[in-house]
This record gives C-alpha cells, structure tokens and sequence, in this order.
C-alpha cells in the first residue's frame, strides 16, 4: 500500500530555494517523519505560533456569542446548499463546467491538494488523550470517522492514496511551500493541542462545514470518469443536520468554560477558525492550471532521464531526440517540432498522431515510460478544440447530466488483516503479537499505546487500522 510518507516525498526541495521559504514543508516532514523529537515539536510549535499571529488579521465572520453559533452554522450551509442548486441550475442550461477544463486539468487539482488530503484528520490528533473526557467525545468521533474507524475502505487517507494510484497521479512533483502550508498547520495543531485547544477547535469549526467547492468538484470529477468517493464521502459526513458540521459547533459549546472569561476563549476559537483561510486556496489551485505550461514542465522533469536513451536513427527539426532533450528550456521548441513536421496533429483525436501511438497500448514503443496522469496531460493537449473523446466524457455537447454517482470501478474492501494465530503470515503474527502486548497493559497505557499507533503518519498502516477499531470500541 502507497502510504503518505512515500506520496509526499517523491522530490527533494530545489537547491536554489532558501530553508525560510520551506518552512511549511520542512515543519510537514518534520512532524510526518520525527514527530516526537524535540527539534520536531520545537519548530512546529513555533510554526504554529507564527500562523495564528499571520490569522490574527484576517476577517472573521465567526460569532462570539455562543447562543449564535448553531444558526450561524445553519445558514451558511443553508446558503451553501441555495449556491449549489444556481450552479446545478447553469449546467442544466448549458454552461460548461466551472471548475476543471478537461480531465488532466482535474487530475492536476487532485495532485497539487494531496499534501493537505493525506494528513486528513491530522489537526484532531491531539485530542485522542481526552479519551475519558466526555467533552471531547465529538471531537474524538470525529477524528475516529476520519480514520474510517479502522476499516480501510472509510479511512479518509487510505481513499485518497488509491485514489491518486488509480490515476496515475501518485508520483507528486514539487510543489511551493504554500501548497504544504494546510498541511503542516494541521499537524502542528494535532501535535499542539493541549497548548492550543481552543485554537484547534475553531479550526475543526471551519474546516468541518460544508464548502460549495467540495460540491462542485464531486459533480464534476464524476463527469469526468474520475471517482468521486472521497469528496461525495465529504459531502455526507460533514452534512448539518447531524454530521461533523453539526459536531463542530456541539463541540465548541461542551468545551466552553463554565467560569472565567468566555469571550477570551471563544476569541481563540476564532483565531483558529482563520486559520483556514491561511495559504493556497482551493479555488486558486484550480485556476493555477496552465494545460500547456504543466505540460512543458511534465517533460522537463523527465528531460533528464531520457536525455541518453534514444537512438540517432531519427531526427526531429534537424536535431536528434538526444539533443533536443540534452539542455533544459528546449521543450517547448521540441513540441512545435513534432507539430510541424506531423509527429503530432493538434486538435485531432490523439490517435491520429504518430507520437501518441509511440506511447499508447501495450505493444507502444514507449509503452510505461508516462504514468496515467502524464499521458492525459498529453491527450488533452493533443486534441484541444476536438470535442471527441479528448479526456470529456460528459460534456462534448456542453450540458450536464444529472449527478448519479456510479458504481466505483475499484472497490475497495472492508477486510482487514487476519490476527488468528494459527494461521499468521508473517505481517498477521505482528498484529497477534501487538494485540498480546495490548492487552497486557492497563487501561490508561493501553489507551496511549493505541492512541501512537494512530498518528497521522502511521493510522493508516496494518498496525494503525488495528490500533483505530480498538480504540473505537474501547470509547463505546
């Protein structure tokens, strides 16, 4: 199984970048790789410190009264819901999507918020040592359902990893420390939130209600035969009524102190609450996407690989494939090689130009050379203003269809390791062996051992899923 540490870390950052401007990365590594080291939780502490003083001056839209929190949650998913029924609306009436151009441009979202969606969860991490607290018993449900409660089918990390392999997007390039910057403040809380709960709860507040993009991204991915699941689970489980949005704000109010300053408090909540708001946002990932540009840097990065690894048989423009691979910025220039002289015909089906058939099926002669995610950016380039089956699957004529999320193409089991001793391959006979130690421990140490197994970067592991349904089914 592709797991976060091995997603994220698939590019060292660049030589020419400065550690200050790698802070959100560094403090995500840190936190991912070493987290219980005092360097870990030195720098991380400091990040977070830093973020709130940056959220501190940012609009809020937050009530400080806490009699008003529950109807102002309830309007803005009312409201939320009216903006999606208007977008529903200009679809039906033609309007082409909103968000994603073609499917390689979808693909790129996917990608470039990964940092963030595989530490899902992360900034609840903390309060799993509240587990006999019965105020915190909300927010330890909530962090348990981002788990998936240890079943592997509903573990939010786990969907998303197979998610991007089931693409091809699972080889990330590098991106700036802004795309890191979520992630790492959701670590930071996870791992900071006895000094900092208030802060930690606001941001639960916000990030658990319902945006109108997490809805519009779900109709769309559909449309483009990409699997919706991970964000449709969002839109179910963060629901008002009675989901992590509702949670959120029960959460808030069973936290409230009984004496001493409220207002003090709730203005933490708040400073936590903007948070949210700090870095890339969603909105801005997708307009970043640039089919040409994220092209041309697809194969600069792979520049370097082929440069030595064609023969002189054939030459393009007068040069050979080696030469015009053998510096960097000559990528562009090469692509309008193989244009002119017929390699690739644009705004045509794929199929019909000679260098996609070198790449496409399994007999190709550069068969496996691109992943899923790097071919679709060069069939959606290729076939441009063609309206066939360019990378399109819903929107050829430019109307939507009604939004029935089919059958997932890859399902995704339940099952979980076998732990019955007689019959234990080698990883089984680790979880018999962990679940005998467990129960030796009394109940306070065997609620902290469970409570490690379950970190951002391990919960989603043999051991971590294991650790998740017990501890669920020891907080009843």
């Amino acid at each position: 199984m592709l797991t976060p540490d091995m997603l994220h870390r698939t590019a060292t950052p660049s030589q020419t970048e400065t550690v200050s401007n790698r802070r959100a990365r560094l403090v995500y590594d840190a936190l991912m790789d070493q987290p219980g080291s005092a360097g870990s939780l030195s720098l991380s502490r400091q990040y977070l410190e830093d973020q709130l003083q940056q959220a501190a001056g940012l609009p809020c839209d937050l009530p400080l009264r806490p009699e008003a929190i529950l109807g102002w949650m309830e309007h803005q998913a009312i409201a939320t819901g009216d903006r999606y029924a208007a977008y529903l609306d200009s679809r039906k009436a033609g309007q082409p999507r909103r968000y994603f151009s073609c499917k390689s441009h979808a693909l790129a979202f996917l990608q470039r918020v990964a940092p963030t969606k595989l530490v899902d969860g992360s900034w609840l991490y903390g309060v799993l040592d509240k587990w006999n607290d019965r105020r915190f018993y909300g927010l330890i449900r909530t962090y348990l359902e981002e788990l998936g409660d240890g079943i592997p089918a509903q573990n939010h990390v786990v969907l998303y990893q197979r998610l991007l392999a089931e693409e091809g997007c699972e080889t990330l390039p590098e991106f700036s420390d802004e795309h890191y910057l979520q992630g790492a403040v959701q670590l930071a809380l996870g791992y900071h939130a006895e000094e900092f709960m208030p802060e930690l709860i606001g941001y639960n507040l916000g990030y658990e209600q319902l945006p109108l993009h997490l809805l519009i991204t779900a109709f769309e991915l559909n449309e483009l035969d990409i699997d919706p699941y991970y964000f449709t689970l969002h839109v179910t489980i963060d629901n008002a009524a009675t989901g992590h949005a509702r949670k959120a704000v029960q959460s808030v109010l069973d936290t409230m102190p009984g004496v001493g300053d409220k207002r003090a408090f709730l203005k933490r909540v708040a400073n936590g609450y903007r948070l949210n708001d700090l870095g890339i946002g969603t909105l801005d990932v997708i307009e970043a996407f640039d089919l040409e540009s994220d092209l041309v840097d697809m194969f600069e990065r792979k520049r370097a690989f082929g440069q030595q690894m064609h023969s002189d048989f054939c030459r393009i423009g007068g040069r050979t494939v080696n030469e015009w691979l053998s510096r960097p910025g000559n990528i562009p220039d090469f692509l309008q090689a193989l244009e002119e002289r017929g390699w690739i015909k644009r705004h045509e089906d794929p199929r019909n130009s000679r260098f996609w058939q070198l790449i496409d099926g399994p007999d190709a002669q550069m068969f496996g050379v691109f992943t899923g995610f790097e071919k679709q950016l060069l069939r959606d380039w290729i076939a441009g203003d063609w309206f066939g089956n360019a990378g399109s699957t819903a929107t050829a004529g430019g109307r939507a269809t009604a939004f029935r999320p089919r059958a997932r193409r890859r399902a995704v089991s339940n099952d979980v390791p076998s732990v019955q001793a007689h019959k234990a391959g080698d990883l089984d006979q680790e979880l018999v062996e962990l679940q005998r130690t467990l129960r030796e421990l009394p109940t306070q140490a065997r609620m902290q051992r469970l409570a490690e197994l379950m970190a951002p970067a391990s919960h989603s592991s043999a051991a971590g899923l294991l650790a998740t349904r017990l501890f669920t089914a020891a907080l009843g």
